[in-house]
């Protein structure tokens, strides 16, 4: 009975170490399989985008309208609803997403030294599917349909994209206009992390965005795509009685499983293109 427990200890203790000297192996995360919640730390790290990454967290840095910066410990720079620019900085993404419903969300000439430019349509009507295991993160989308510029529907003409990272699931809604169905709730499971538009117009009416968010339930909401302080101000206004608000001033935070907190919570971010810091 020792002998079996102790070789038991044993295997525990080189698992261990295996798994540590795995390089940038993506931890696992649950999007799809959902998990029994737990009480979460209530706080988030802050730091700057050129600072190293903590290990085991993420970094999301608001950089303009429906842009974000996604950044991991391993190295890896990722920028949603990608429009050719991000600010002064001189940095090359591995990864960039896009959607296409305005011209604000995509461009036409990425840099071509970006390794992978990920369109969230296909043909018109035919959408796209992307999955893009990079090791560290795993990027995915799940298609929307969006208003055609003459009053028409272009069916699975946006995505919502899903990275998964250091155990979390973090999805960008894209310019969504329409409820997602049930089967489109399930395949983007659950939502550690999400990033709304709130605008209230040009991508949908604040009480079905409000809608979506209490059934997405995601750990931290991250407002997007607002055109003035009033327009975000109402949907704070709308939110505030089902999940509490925080709002700093920062444009970027670093989020970890740990870091989660126990309920639903808004992140005011405040979008700042990105500058080299001496």
């Amino acid at each position: 009975m020792r002998y079996t427990l102790r070789m038991r200890w044993v295997v525990a203790a080189l698992m261990m170490v295996s798994g540590g000297a795995a390089a940038q192996e993506r931890r696992a995360s649950h999007c799809v399989a959902i998990a029994e919640s737990a009480p979460g730390v209530e706080f988030l790290y802050k730091a700057a985008w050129q600072d190293p990454v903590a290990k085991y967290s993420v970094r999301i840095s608001y950089v303009a309208h429906a842009s974000f910066l996604i950044q991991t410990h391993g190295g890896l720079n990722v920028v949603t609803d990608y429009t050719g620019f991000i600010g002064a900085a001189d940095l090359i993404p591995d990864v960039v997403t896009m959607n296409h419903a305005h011209s604000t969300h995509w461009t036409a000439h990425p840099d071509p030294a970006i390794p992978h430019v990920l369109p969230g349509w296909g043909e018109f009507g035919q959408g796209v599917e992307h999955h893009l295991d990079l090791g560290e993160m795993l990027i995915r989308n799940v298609s929307t349909d969006i208003r055609s510029a003459y009053g028409g529907v272009e069916e699975r003409g946006n995505s919502i994209f899903v990275f998964e990272v250091e155990g979390l699931c973090i999805g960008h809604l894209g310019h969504l206009h329409h409820v997602p169905s049930d089967a489109q709730f399930a395949a983007l499971g659950r939502l550690d992390v999400v990033m709304a538009a709130v605008d209230g117009g040009t991508t949908m009416p604040l009480p079905d965005m409000i809608a979506v968010l209490r059934r997405l339930k995601s750990s931290v909401i991250i407002p997007m795509h607002w055109f003035s302080g009033y327009s975000l101000d109402r949907f704070l206004a709308g939110i505030r009685d089902d999940f509490p608000v925080v709002r700093d001033g920062g444009s970027e935070m670093e989020v970890s499983l740990r870091s989660l907190p126990s309920r639903p919570t808004v992140y005011v971010l405040e979008p700042q293109y990105l500058i080299e810091q001496e």
